[in-house]
């Protein structure tokens, strides 16, 4: 069973999602938030596999409730995955920094937040490939820099492949289709993403898009 915590302001969203999560066997919600100060609390107290957080919550925000839960070693195996209502909310970026797992617009359809659910609670990352790329582009912190070479800091442990296919990963390319545009196998490309977060420290697909951005392996609007 996985078990949510819902985390948002608005009391009529929280029961709309709550209605279609329960309507699972494999879902159950196990508390709600109607601010950032009580997710932090619940998450502590409850444990969730899964928290969906909307970004901009009362009394603490969804950026710092996302740090605050991350900051406990407790809670380790809770996934953040945060909730906003627009693509290029500028929060965005800065709650995949701070450690969530990804993000999903609230006009999502039923079934993508129910599979949605279970990907994360599987411990895989929440990026809608052409979400991430407007997202990033528009909001990325970082001034544009050169395309990265082999001194930049955590990128001298990539192989020249494994650099490829971060990029790639950070262009918002799923497994199967950074197998099919390098022609390799979905299991090699997925081999080869796995090795790269493990090279880089970086807990999930999403932390490895930061990172790319980041350390300059992929410039914004290139």
């Amino acid at each position: 069973m996985i078990r949510v915590l819902l985390a948002d302001d608005q009391p009529l969203i929280r029961a709309g999602f709550r209605a279609l999560l329960e309507l699972t066997d494999d879902i159950a919600v196990v508390g709600e938030a109607g601010d950032g100060v009580r997710a932090v609390e619940l998450a502590a107290e409850l444990r969730p596999d899964v928290v969906l957080l909307d970004v901009r919550m009362p009394r603490l925000d969804g950026i710092q409730a996302i740090r605050s839960i991350g900051a406990d070693p407790s809670l380790d195996g809770v996934r953040v995955v945060i909730l906003t209502n627009y693509a290029l909310d500028e929060y965005v970026f800065a709650a995949l920094r701070a450690g969530a797992s990804g993000f999903l617009l609230k006009d999502i359809e039923p079934g993508e937040l129910l599979q949605s659910v279970r990907v994360a609670a599987r411990g895989e990352a929440l990026l809608s490939p052409s979400v991430t790329r407007r997202l990033i582009e528009e909001y990325v912190s970082t001034p544009p820099r050169p395309v990265a070479g082999p001194g930049l800091p955590g990128l001298e442990r990539l192989t020249g492949r494994e650099r490829e296919i971060v990029a790639l990963v950070a262009r918002g390319m799923s497994n199967d289709e950074i197998a099919a545009h390098l022609v390799i196998s979905a299991a090699t490309a997925k081999t080869h993403v796995s090795r790269s977060m493990v090279k880089l420290g970086v807990r999930d697909r999403a932390q490895l898009v930061v990172f790319a951005y980041e350390s300059g392996l992929v410039v914004p609007g290139s």
